[in-house]
C-alpha cells in the first residue's frame, strides 16, 4: 500500500501527501497497477506531469509572443499572429484546441472548457467523455472534477490502463526496459520531454518501495 511517507521521501515538495496516497492507492488498485514496477513507473510519470502532484490544471498564461511561437510554431508563425493570445488563456485554448480531440470550433469554448486537467493533463472533449464513461462520472458536464485528487488519480490510472502501459512497465520479458520507459513517456507526453527527471524519480521510487 502506498503511504504519505513514501511520497514525501521521494517528492519533498508534495503537499497533502497523505491524501494523495489514499487517492492514488484506490486508483492503482482499480486498474491493476499493483506491482512495484508498475507503481514506480506510474508515479514517476504522473509526478513529472503534475509537478510532484501540485499542478492539476494546464497553464495557458504566456507572457510573450516569442514563447507562444516556440510552443506552437505552426499556430503562431509570426509575432503578430501570437500577440492577441498573450496573457489570454481562454482565447488561446479556444484557438489552439479548436476542432481537435472532439472539441467544437473556436466559438464553442470547448478548448478552454476541456483544457488539460488532472495528473496527466487529460485534454479535449472526447478524452473527458471516454474517461467519464469508463469511470461512471459525468466529466463533460463537470470538467472541473478533474482537479480533485480522487478523480485526478482515477483518470490518470484509467489513461494508463487504456494505453496498455502496465505491460510496458512490467520487467518480465527479455527486452530493453529503457526503451519501454521511453515508450511510456511518449504515450503520455507525446514526446520524451523531461525523460531524465522521470527516470530519476523512477529510480528513487524503486529504492523507496523495495
Amino acid at each position: 500500500m502506498l503511504d504519505g511517507d513514501t511520497l514525501r521521501r521521494v517528492f519533498p515538495n508534495c503537499c497533502d501527501a497523505e491524501d494523495w496516497a489514499t487517492a492514488l492507492d484506490t486508483a492503482l488498485s482499480r486498474f491493476h497497477i499493483t506491482t512495484r514496477d508498475r507503481i514506480c513507473a506510474f508515479l514517476a510519470q504522473t509526478s513529472h506531469e503534475s509537478a510532484h502532484f501540485s499542478r492539476l490544471e494546464e497553464s495557458l498564461f504566456y507572457r510573450t509572443p516569442a514563447r507562444l511561437m516556440a510552443v506552437w510554431p505552426k499556430r503562431f508563425p509570426t509575432e503578430a499572429s501570437a500577440l492577441p493570445y498573450v496573457q489570454n488563456p481562454e482565447r488561446l485554448a479556444n484557438f489552439v484546441y479548436a476542432r481537435r480531440m472532439g472539441n467544437g470550433d473556436e466559438a464553442s469554448g470547448d478548448g478552454f472548457r476541456f483544457r488539460g486537467r488532472g495528473l496527466i493533463q487529460l485534454t479535449g472533449r472526447s478524452n473527458y467523455q471516454q474517461a467519464g464513461e469508463a469511470l461512471g462520472l459525468d466529466l463533460v458536464s463537470a470538467p472541473e472534477c478533474l482537479t480533485t485528487k480522487g478523480v485526478a488519480a482515477l483518470t490518470a490510472a484509467w489513461f494508463w490502463d487504456s494505453r496498455g502501459l502496465n505491460a510496458l512497465a512490467d520487467h518480465d520479458k527479455p527486452d530493453e526496459d529503457m526503451e519501454d520507459f521511453m515508450e511510456i513517456t511518449r504515450r503520455i507526453n507525446g514526446g520524451t520531454v523531461g525523460l531524465d527527471e522521470r527516470l530519476a524519480a523512477y529510480k528513487l521510487l524503486r529504492k523507496a518501495l523495495s
